[in-house]
């Protein structure tokens, strides 16, 4: 069992200690039920068609190449190409998505028992990638301004993990040694690569492990109670 002894930890939000996955994709099951277009269609080729085009359009946003305007546009109205229907309704299919979507947050099996449990001993921060005001609302929602000493997004620092100066900015916030920061996160490239260019520890959420990632990361689990264990908690 690996022993982790940090100053402060970071917390990755989505997919980490809230379940997105599961929210988008009950959100995209309540679109496909909205608009009648979708009755020749399954729901999970909206489903995964919309998720392939997200997915590359969120690079594309993360490399810079486009902006969040472009984004929220095209993901919807793509994928209404991709699947032969009407693309002028990708406004609307926008606006009732990310209702459908805050209406299905909830917190990653054990995320919650662990993050208090943790808060209780450690100073503890929160970093995302995502828009602003979409962050803020799961924020306020979950209370995480009573306990997160520091919340860096990285629409307001203007880059997104693993940018190194996402990482850059979070360190200079708390002011402790890289070495002595904890970053939790289930992502691969923004969380445990970037985490670890950053020159901080890392643990790395993930139910299927990579060899890649189990070599860079200083602590691997795919559940909470083992993270805990390693904090002493």
């Amino acid at each position: 069992m690996s022993e982790l002894n940090p100053e402060f930890i970071y917390f990755d939000l989505d997919d980490t200690l809230l379940d997105h996955k599961k929210a988008e994709q009950a959100g995209l099951a309540d679109v496909h039920q909205h608009f009648d277009v979708f009755k020749n269609i399954e729901r999970q080729q909206l489903i995964d068609t919309y998720h392939h085009i997200n997915k590359g359009l969120w690079e594309e946003y993360g490399r810079g190449e486009i902006d969040r305007h472009i984004l929220h546009r095209r993901r919807f109205e793509e994928t209404f190409v991709e699947l032969g229907i009407d693309a002028t309704l990708y406004e609307e299919a926008g606006k009732v998505y990310m209702n459908y979507y805050r209406n299905h947050w909830e917190w990653v099996d054990g995320a919650k028992v662990a993050f208090d449990a943790i808060a209780e001993k450690y100073p503890v921060g929160i970093i995302t990638n995502g828009f602003a005001e979409t962050q803020w609302l799961k924020i306020d929602q979950f209370g995480f301004k009573e306990t997160a000493r520091q919340i860096v997004i990285s629409e307001e620092v203007g880059v997104m993990k693993p940018h190194p100066k996402i990482f850059d900015h979070s360190t200079e916030l708390i002011g402790i040694e890289r070495d002595q920061i904890l970053y939790v996160g289930d992502s691969l490239t923004s969380d445990v690569k970037g985490g670890k260019a950053a020159g901080w520890q890392v643990a790395w959420f993930s139910k299927h492990p990579s060899k890649e990632g189990e070599e860079l990361a200083d602590l691997v689990f795919d559940e909470f109670d083992t993270l805990l264990n390693a904090l002493s908690v």
